[in-house]
């Protein structure tokens, strides 16, 4: 997880907005690297600066070459884009789903947030990391840590539906969720001790 932006669910705080910026911003660098030129220039110029596409001299319309480019770079951008659902509320909902049938032991109800190609990434700092793929073994590692008695409170986590667990009063790990079409398709989960005593959590108090 990159260094994580941690705000209540009701508000953003105006310095995590601008941190926030410069993070999708990066973000959004990442992926256009991913383009060739053509691509590039086409979206940047009419995706982001809403600059028309340029005219052929005999046609009222822009010419077949850049606009199959801007059209081809507006897809990848959306197939790379790791950004959960724009409405909250949705996302929210799946995740609370996800947590209360997780801690209720409801294989059948992970099944049905969870997309079957789901991928979980913790961080674990000095214990390691090791990346868990595909829904029956997120199920598996879900069940575990619901077993632990960790009190979970609802965050935004780099400006996406996410959650703050506690145990014994101390921050245990944070989670941020990747939400598309109803179902998670991406989980990570920060539980470097290390990284988590430097995070400011009081803003959930």
């Amino acid at each position: 997880m990159p260094e994580p932006i941690v705000d209540r669910v009701d508000a953003t705080d105006p310095e995590h907005e601008a941190l926030l910026a410069d993070f999708v911003g990066l973000a959004l660098l990442v992926v256009l690297e991913t383009l060739n030129p053509a691509e590039r220039l086409a979206f940047v110029l009419h995706d982001i600066f809403a600059v028309p596409l340029t005219r052929s001299p005999r046609s009222s319309t822009a010419p077949p070459t850049r606009r199959a480019s801007s059209r081809a770079a507006r897809r990848r951008v959306r197939a790379e884009n790791t950004v959960s659902d724009a409405d909250l509320d949705t996302p929210r909902e799946v995740v609370e789903a996800f947590l209360a049938a997780a801690r209720d032991g409801d294989f059948d109800r992970l099944v049905a947030v969870l997309d079957p190609d789901v991928v979980l990434e913790p961080d674990l700092g000095a214990a390691g990391s090791r990346e868990v793929r595909r829904a029956a073994a997120v199920i598996g590692q879900a069940m575990f840590y619901s077993q632990l008695g960790l009190v979970m409170k609802p965050a935004l986590i780099n400006g996406a539906v996410g959650v703050v667990t506690t145990r014994d009063d101390q921050p245990f790990s944070i989670g941020g969720f990747t939400v598309r079409h109803g179902r998670i398709v991406e989980m990570d989960w920060l539980s470097d001790p290390a990284r988590l005593r430097e995070l400011d959590l009081t803003i959930l108090d």
